[in-house]
This record gives structure tokens, sequence and C-alpha cells, in this order.
């Protein structure tokens, strides 16, 4: 029988950073926690409250991360205004996030961003010229993957919300100056017109046109 289909505006109950490892620990897959849960692992407590607990993975391996999952959690991904099983989704779509419902407690417990990668680097799905090796791109902190933070701040500053402003204020002043230094560099290329890019600016370092603009 199929389960119903879960409203996507439903409520959460958000799994914990230790609870995604223990129910992913038996995947091949490669994943990662990302977005606010990277932030708040890597600073070391919440930066804020959080309503979801987002993860990220790689394309080819979807399927075996969410092959581990147990029945009770089921796998959707947004039609329109609403959700559809992802079994039901066309091979070539590229619809994002996976939101991965709890059917026997009615909840939302994680939600599932694909992001690109080769072997040796993670790649920055908005503009792939933009790469770092693995192991810079995702840090092993107590044995849980874990997005860089610079990575996680550069996805927030395509449209940074006022949330989102509170996340980067918590992590700039710790990051380490070779982190600094490619996340201000990042901004700058591919997302010059972002408001986080105005105090980056200098006179020797102008705001340059986004790589994803024709260049004439």
């Amino acid at each position: 029988m199929s389960p119903a289909t879960p409203s996507p505006s439903g409520p959460w109950s958000a799994l914990t950073a230790e609870a995604v490892a223990q129910l992913l620990g038996s995947s091949p897959a490669r994943w990662w926690l990302s977005g606010g849960a990277a932030l708040d692992r890597w600073v070391g407590s919440p930066i804020r409250e959080r309503e979801n607990i987002d993860i990220s993975t790689v394309p080819a391996d979807l399927p075996a991360l969410l092959g581990v999952l147990p029945a009770r959690y089921t796998a959707w991904v947004p039609d329109g205004d609403g959700v559809m099983p992802i079994a039901d989704a066309a091979e070539d779509a590229d619809l994002q996030p996976v939101l991965v419902h709890d059917d026997d407690a009615g909840a939302w417990v994680l939600r599932v961003n694909v992001e690109d990668g080769a072997p040796r680097a993670w790649v920055y799905r908005r503009d792939p010229r933009l790469q770092l090796p693995w192991d810079r791109a995702v840090l092993d902190l107590d044995g849980i993957p874990t997005g860089a933070p610079e990575v996680q701040l550069l996805w927030k500053a395509f449209s940074p919300r006022p949330e989102d402003d509170a996340d980067k204020d918590a992590v700039l002043p710790h990051l380490s100056e070779e982190a600094r230094r490619w996340w201000e560099r990042a901004i700058l290329s591919i997302h010059p017109h972002s408001s986080w890019s105005i105090p980056v600016r200098t006179p020797m370092n102008p705001a340059r046109a986004s790589w994803n603009r024709p260049q004439r």
C-alpha cells in the first residue's frame, strides 16, 4: 500500500547529527552534514534554532544512501506546490531537495541536497569551475562528515536572509586565514552581487562580473 502523500508544510521532527550518522553508517554512499547543521557542528554549539537538518550527497550515491533507510522513512521530491515519491520522478529530472518523511511519526526528519562532485574533488553546483579536494570540502568532525564552513557560507551567499547573516557572523571570525581567503575569492568571483560581497571589496579587489554571466 502506498503511503499517503505528506504536505511539504507539514511538521518537522529533525534528526540529530548523531542520529543521521547512525542511520547512514551502513551506507557506502558519500554524504555529509550541510547547511546550518554543518555550521552548528563546526562551531560546537547551535548558532540559532533550526527547524530541519540538511545533508548532502552526489547524484551517483543518492540511491545507495536512500537504500539504507528503514521502511517507515519515505523519500519525496518537489512536485509543483506538493511532493511526489522520488520513485515517480523521471530519471533525468533534477528535483531538489529530497525530503525524508517518517510515516510512523507523521513528520519530516531529513533534507537531502544533491551536489556535484568528481572522484577527487567537490564541485560547486552553481559553477563547476569552483572545486575543492574532498578532504577540504568535507571535514571529519568526531567521526561525522561535515561540510566545511566556508563552503556552507558560499551556498548561503547567493541570496542571504537575516538568519543567514546570523550564521555568517557566528562563523567568519573563527575561520582560518586560508578558509577566509578562499571564501572571499569565491564570493567576488561567483556571487559578486551578493550583499556579503560589499565588505570584501577593496580598490585592489573590486567586484568582477559573475562567472555565470556572459563576458563582453
